[in-house]
């Protein structure tokens, strides 16, 4: 097989600094032997402090330099394009991108949620390889992709076709096998086929999906796990007995950071540990591989180096890009990650063709040599063989084996002919009676009367499992009860206040007592289905939109509403939406315009076909004129449809781009809305944890939700005029505000606060809440009145 022999190609591209951070220095010197270099220098103030003969200048070679203005697309055709060439030549290739977090690799790699132009290598090179295996019908090929995170040691799959998590520990646990080869296998990780760049790309967005929800906010998952996102590509020509295997690696590595950097203690801490450890272990691989006379490398050390294994001096084409960020806080960071670049460039790799002989085909060959074998050994013994003894045959052994065993001669021996069946069998039949000497029935008796008792003990816990069970829900039945009686209790005590004071008491009366009897009818309003939905809503605050399907309770619902309004994600949806308007437009126009062209089409080759009609009836009627003559009218209209199938072709064309552009868009979308749905949760739950804290006295009764503090001043912020006639009263009721609408029909009514009044508003313990809360009760009373007056 054809070998390419070469060291890992290492590229660097330096980020674009932000607004506040100022430039360390450096500079961009592209070299002549196609080579570029980095020469970084560091500030004498940095210096100080120290002894002072440190350097000051660095100089990095790299195989390209990207400085802060290359675009996406040039990375992409310099780095990923000529690896995935190579694997679908049938070689393997890796590219990683190795850097301290946010000096860039995420965007590199997946690429940025905001503009199309901004598609990292990953979607690029996904584009790429499909529009290649359009093109070449001389091959059958099939793709899959797998896509695995790494994150303290533990492999798990993104693509978990389950879709049900909502942790990093949710998702399926990956672990390495190694078959006797020493080849790596990744029990766990499931291989999803893809047929067109859109199931691919949906696979990828459902990864980074996953990786996002598995986010939490003590874990920013993209800089403190691997990621490997592999394309797994197989090819055979028709006919062919050969099949092409290759795999393409598309590595986005954990932040490179030094851990004394980071100044981290605890969970964060092991992380970076872990971090550390497994960028250590890929050094020392790094290191091991550029010695001449090393014997061993430690790939097993880590899970990284054993997956990345044949990226890393095996089998593969391996490309590294280092993501630099060169302020001047970092230029250390970015000083180290050259120098592991540098020794990276020093490994050779030797790419072999993965060829291998399809089995299948192999099954036939060797089922052909054996019925060959067959007939030859027919012909040499004069008997026809069966792959089965006959019965008579197996008896005649049988009696054979006994008269040997029963033989006391020490010479006697057990000769059954040159046939391995019959030898076979007869050591089989010896092993038996080895294993077991003929037994008495008594002892199967005692086994029977053994397995029964185990069978009646098996029932037996089965049993107290069940009541266990019942148990339990008839507690949790008894739970539900409890809140609906203090939940009636509520509403009748609110219902007996108000009847002292105010004339309305009918209507409140309808609106607020609970029919706990009439389950049906429509003033029913916390049945007890709703009450066991609202104590499960109580645990499962933090993700509560996901697993009810994105129904959130009425409170969140509205906190997320004022949420959305403040978040920086909502513009960049807006942009796209604006975008995404434009695209449709544009489609729907020159969907109707290529509907014309092929109408036009298709009247012009009409014409053609009049055309002929005509010119054969004239040959009938005379004879003396040539039918075959060249005719003029007919040239001129085959040229006017090859120019329409001309613009046709090219209007497609931008009809496909921009349908690719569209579902692009609108996959981003739906990544910032998730997004930004996250950070809400995230936030919601915060809320939650603080208020749990500042009063734990609120949280011992399971049908108390807390009140949130901020959300309630945002409320009092919306104009007072957006509320509607219904105004809710209690908030610590629960938090979809069903059982306490209380409904002021009387426009004439002046409603004074009576004394008593002030009771029945449940005090939450934060002061600022509570006057929050009567704040916000007054203000509509207020206004209430003046629409009293106003109706006079």
């Amino acid at each position: 097989a054809a070998m390419v022999k070469e060291t890992i190609r290492v590229y660097a591209r330096v980020k674009p600094l932000g607004r506040r951070q100022q430039a360390g220095s450096y500079s961009v010197d592209d070299e002549e032997d196609s080579l570029s270099s980095l020469e970084i220098t560091v500030p004498r103030d940095l210096a100080d402090g120290f002894v002072n003969n440190k350097r000051e200048t660095y100089k990095f070679k790299f195989q390209k330099i990207f400085d802060q203005e290359a675009k996406q697309d040039v990375v992409f055709d310099s780095i990923a394009k000529p690896v995935a060439e190579c694997v679908l030549a049938g070689y393997n290739g890796t590219i990683f991108a190795y850097g301290q977090t946010g000096s860039g690799k995420t965007f590199t790699i997946t690429g940025g949620a905001e503009r199309y132009s901004d598609r990292g290598i990953i979607p690029r090179t996904l584009s790429y390889v499909f529009d290649q295996l359009e093109k070449d019908s001389s091959k059958m090929y099939t793709t899959h992709v797998s896509y695995l995170e790494i994150y303290n040691e533990c492999g798990y799959d993104l693509l978990d076709p389950r879709h049900e998590a909502s942790r990093l520990e949710d998702l399926p646990k990956v672990t390495i096998m190694e078959d006797s080869d020493q080849n790596i296998h990744l029990k766990n990780l499931s291989l999803q086929q893809a047929t067109n760049e859109e199931e691919a790309l949906n696979l990828l967005f459902l990864g980074d999906t996953n990786r996002m929800i598995a986010e939490t906010p003590m874990n920013q998952a993209s800089s403190r796990s691997h990621c490997i996102f592999t394309i797994h590509i197989s090819s055979k020509e028709p006919g062919s007995a050969t099949i092409r295997h290759s795999k393409l690696h598309l590595v986005d590595l954990a932040g490179s950071e030094r851990v004394a950097k980071t100044g981290v203690g605890g969970h964060l801490l092991t992380e970076a540990k872990y971090i550390n450890l497994s960028l250590h272990y890929l050094e020392q691989v790094i290191i091991a591989l550029a010695e001449k006379n090393r014997s061993h490398i430690p790939y097993r050390n880590s899970m990284m180096t054993s997956v990345l294994r044949d990226s890393l001096g095996g089998n593969c084409m391996t490309t590294m890009i280092a993501t630099l960020s060169i302020d001047k806080r970092n230029i250390d960071e970015s000083i180290s990650t050259c120098r592991f670049a540098q020794r990276v460039a020093l490994i050779k790799n030797e790419a072999v063709l993965n060829e291998e002989i399809d089995p299948r085909l192999m099954i036939v060959q060797l089922k052909k040599e054996i019925q060959d074998l067959k007939d030859e050994l027919e012909l040499v013994t004069g008997k026809k063989r069966t792959s089965e003894l006959s019965q008579e045959e197996l008896l005649q052994l049988d009696e054979l084996i006994k008269t040997f065993l029963k033989d006391n001669d020490p010479d006697s021996t057990l000769d059954v002919g040159a046939d391995m069946r019959k030898i076979k069998y007869c050591f089989i039949h010896m092993k038996q009676l080895v294993n077991h000497p003929i037994i008495s029935d008594k002892k199967l008796l005692s086994q029977d009367i053994s397995e029964e008792e185990n069978n009646n003990k098996e029932s037996g816990e089965e049993l107290e499992k069940l009541k266990h069970l019942l148990h339990q829900r008839d507690d949790e039945i008894n739970i539900l009860i409890n809140m609906l009686k203090k939940e009636k209790k509520k509403a009748q005590d609110a219902v007996s206040q108000l009847n002292a004071t105010t004339a309305c008491s009918s209507v409140l009366e309808q609106s607020v007592s609970i029919n706990l009897e009439d389950r049906q009818s429509p003033s029913s309003c916390f049945s007890l289905k709703e009450a066991k939905d609202f104590s499960s809503s109580i645990h499962r605050l933090p993700f509560l939109s996901r697993q009810t399907g994105g129904k959130m309770s009425l409170g969140s619902q509205e906190a997320f509403e004022v949420f959305k309004r403040d978040h920086a994600d909502s513009i960049t949806i807006e942009d796209n939406k604006q975008l995404l308007k434009q695209r449709f437009a544009e489609v729907k126009c020159l969907g109707e315009k290529l509907n014309e062209v092929r109408s036009k089409i298709n009247r012009l080759k009409g014409e053609i076909t009049q055309r002929h009609i005509q010119r054969a009836a004239l040959a009938v009627s005379s004879p003396s004129e040539e039918l075959n003559m060249f005719d003029p009218v007919e040239e001129k209209l085959r040229m006017q449809i090859e120019e329409e199938k001309k613009s046709y072709k090219t209007m497609f064309n931008r009809f496909k781009g921009l349908k690719v552009e569209i579902e692009h868009l609108q996959l981003l979308m739906e990544k910032v809305k998730m997004k930004m749905q996250k950070d809400f949760e995230v936030w919601w739950s915060e809320e939650a944890k603080n208020l749990q804290q500042e009063k734990p006295e609120m949280v011992t009764s399971p049908n108390t939700v807390t009140v949130y503090p901020r959300f309630i001043k945002s409320l009092q912020h919306l104009s007072a005029n957006s509320f509607s006639e219904t105004t809710r009263v209690s908030p610590n009721e629960d938090p979809d505000g069903k059982n306490n609408s209380i409904t002021f029909s009387n426009p004439t009514l002046k409603t004074r606060t009576p004394p008593s009044a002030s009771t029945s508003i449940p005090l939450t313990g934060d002061s600022q809440a509570d006057a929050d809360i009567l704040a916000f009760i007054k203000a509509r009373q207020r206004i209430l009145q003046k629409k009293g007056k106003s109706c006079q």
